[in-house]
């Protein structure tokens, strides 16, 4: 990929011809000091009642992976839908969720970056190969709390990934490493000062030839291992208006190609995105946000027993919108009031050609889309009642449903199937209240109840899909899923560097989507009458000079209430939903710049499918970091992925098993971090 090459160089050049942003972030003009944040507006004060885990840039950048995903996975409860991290699994099953309530390859938790609704317009996956792990500051995943001010989608929780703060930007940062497959990633970044604001830039490239994913005693002649291609770049700035008023502005790009089990399997993703915020800090708090996205994906599916292309996904193009404006009026010492307006709207269309196996010749064409929007309205107040805190909220939403058609032609135009689907709009009021009560100085004491709303995906609603040899057909008519929850919990710090918290949840998700089986490898998307799921996560972090430990626990019991049609699931365990998960890590970073860290991770037993009828293992996996200073600001870098090579079971149809990835070793050097 020579543009990914010379976007590297280009960086690089720029990076060391500027000058250096202000390393506290402000700037002193007239007189007047001016703060540059590059953030949105605070936390409220009782947002601690909706229990959250922060992650910070350190661990960001100590992950045996390097990539977000196994950051995010030391939150015990986070999950995406398959095991699979972003190098080696189809794209659009990089859906995550928390607290077991997934089942589908859809996002049931919002994922946001600066702001901005990261999921794809189409299909509802997380492009985690876009996100720059070097660019980000901190993320907070707020498991729980229903919709709120964060919109329709944060069913299961949100998590609010947040840029780099100014004060940690450097001219310039780069990083190269190697694995012992052959597989690169390098990186490159640059900061200058931009007026009294602060530009920036940067590219991520990971290519590699992969790891089998196909069991040795399942391969045959066309297996292939899980090559992957990948960029991702980003230019963001960041210029004071007023004071207390900033403008902050984004454009990304990325590109994704991996090979999926078989020679010429191949998918691809790419998107372009833009965003503009503006931030004001004053008596009266403004944030205003607009954005747009355009997305595609295509992929070649190989039949499993003539290993001959059977299936031409080959443009499935979508363009996501919206916006939110907030405002917080001054309304006295003791409230923060909440008031604002949001939206989004999705568009796209499939297209695709299902391919002759026998002769190789096309033998239909499709197409099929539609448009979602969701118009919201909110209003939230956290009230300070001396060592009691307070927050209520309501928002209602109108959804659309619009546009959907299903149509099938032959190669050679004839129109076969021209399905056109009635256009649907409703209106739901959600809500979310919490408490929170400061019953020590180390002793918080924490309880909320919640709803939320979820519009089903295009991909859901229009789009058949072959993971071979199982077909999963659409259904125009789903309903929105909607969200009841109640959950409890403490955050207690007995002495200086320790810290416990604990919380117990009531989660039922109401119409809940699912991949629901019909007949031998034939199912249908349909609503679930309910999905149940209870439990408690547990966090531990300890903090002793230079010795840290992070830990974390979660329990769920996710149950599926089946009812007609869906009798036979009911008690059932929802895919792809293990009861188990924990995490822990242990670093040592003296003062002399130089990190030694070991994370583990625990994903419990799970289900293949609805019926309960195929097993994934339970797995357990240890990685390494270790980072030790050369000369200057150049550390030379070692990294292990799954150092005792667990055998992880992505997929198991009857046996037939895909496996995550091996025991994987890296070197390289980091300049700048």
């Amino acid at each position: 990929m020579p543009r990914a090459s010379h976007l590297i160089v280009t960086i690089v050049s720029l990076g060391s011809a500027v000058p250096s942003v202000a390393q506290d972030g402000e700037v002193e003009r007239g007189g007047t000091v001016i703060v540059v944040a590059g953030r949105g507006l605070p936390d409220t004060p009782a947002s601690p009642a909706y229990g959250t885990v922060v992650i910070e840039r350190e661990t960001l950048q100590t992950v045996p992976s390097g990539r977000v995903e196994e950051a995010l996975g030391s939150v015990a409860g986070f999950q995406e839908f398959r095991r699979s991290d972003s190098r080696s699994s189809n794209p659009t099953a990089q859906g995550v969720t928390l607290r077991a309530l997934g089942g589908n390859a859809t996002s049931r938790a919002l994922v946001t970056l600066d702001g901005v609704p990261v999921a794809d317009p189409f299909f509802g996956y997380v492009p985690f190969t876009a996100l720059l792990p070097e660019q980000i500051g901190r993320i907070a995943v707020t498991r729980g709390g229903g919709s709120g001010p964060f919109g329709a989608g944060a069913l299961a929780g949100t998590i609010g990934i947040e840029s780099e703060a100014p004060e940690r930007k450097v001219p310039l940062a780069a990083s190269a490493l190697v694995n012992d497959r052959g597989g690169t990633e390098a990186m490159g970044s640059f900061s200058q000062a931009l007026g009294n604001g602060y530009a920036t830039g940067a590219i991520r490239w990971d290519r590699g030839p992969g790891f089998y994913t196909t069991p040795e005693d399942q391969r045959v002649a066309a297996s292939a291992p899980a090559k992957f291609d990948s960029v991702a770049g980003q230019l963001r700035a960041v210029v004071p208006l007023a004071s207390d008023l900033e403008l902050q502005a984004r454009v990304a790009a990325f590109d994704d190609a991996r090979t999926l089990r078989f020679a010429g399997a191949n998918s691809s993703a790419s998107g372009q995105g833009a965003s503009v915020r503006i931030v004001g800090r004053g008596r009266w708090q403004v944030d205003a946000l607009g954005y747009v996205q355009a997305r595609n994906f295509s992929n070649l599916v190989v039949s499993s027993t003539r290993f001959v292309p059977v299936l031409d996904q080959r443009n499935t193009p979508s363009t996501g919108l919206g916006g939110k404006i907030e405002v917080r009026p001054p309304v006295g010492d003791a409230h923060t009031l909440r008031l604002g307006i949001d939206y989004r709207r999705a568009s796209g269309e499939l297209q695709e050609n299902p391919i002759s196996a026998f002769t190789g010749q096309v033998t239909a064409r499709r197409r099929a889309g539609g448009v979602t929007s969701d118009l919201g309205l909110f209003v939230e107040d956290d009230w300070e009642v001396g060592q009691l805190l307070l927050t209520g909220g309501l928002r209602a939403d109108r959804t659309v449903i619009a546009d959907g058609f299903y149509r099938e032609t032959t190669p050679g135009g004839a129109v076969t199937i021209d399905n056109r689907f009635a256009d649907r709009s409703d209106w739901t009021l959600t809500w979310r209240g919490g408490a929170l009560f400061r019953a020590t100085p180390s002793l918080d004491l924490r309880a909320a109840a919640y709803s939320g709303l979820r519009l089903p995906t295009l991909n859901e609603l229009y789009r058949p899909f072959v993971v071979f040899p199982v077909v999963t057909q659409a259904n125009a008519d789903l309903a929105n899923e909607e969200l009841r929850g109640v959950e409890a919990g403490l955050d207690w710090r007995p002495i200086e560097g320790l810290a416990l918290s604990l919380t117990a949840f009531d989660n039922r998700l109401e119409n809940a989507i699912a991949n629901v089986t019909l007949g031998p490898n034939l199912r249908q998307r349909r609503n679930l009458p309910a999905s149940e799921t209870r439990g408690v996560e547990a966090g531990l972090r300890v903090q002793r000079g230079p010795i840290r430990f992070d830990s974390s626990l979660s329990f769920s019991d996710p149950r599926i209430v089946g009812e007609g049609a869906s009798l036979a699931l009911d008690g059932n365990r929802p895919p792809q939903s293990p009861r188990w998960m924990a995490a822990a890590s242990i670093g040592y970073a003296p003062a002399d710049g130089t990190i030694i860290s070991l994370s583990l991770r625990h994903v419990g037993a799970q289900f293949e499918d609805d019926l309960e009828t195929d097993v994934l293992p339970a797995f357990t996996t240890l990685g390494a970091y270790a980072q030790v200073p050369l000369v200057g600001q150049l550390d030379l870098v070692l990294r292990a992925e799954n150092l005792f090579d667990e055998t992880i079971v992505t997929r198991n149809d009857g046996g037939d098993l895909d496996l995550g990835a091996p025991r994987t070793l890296w070197v390289g050097v980091r300049y700048g971090f």
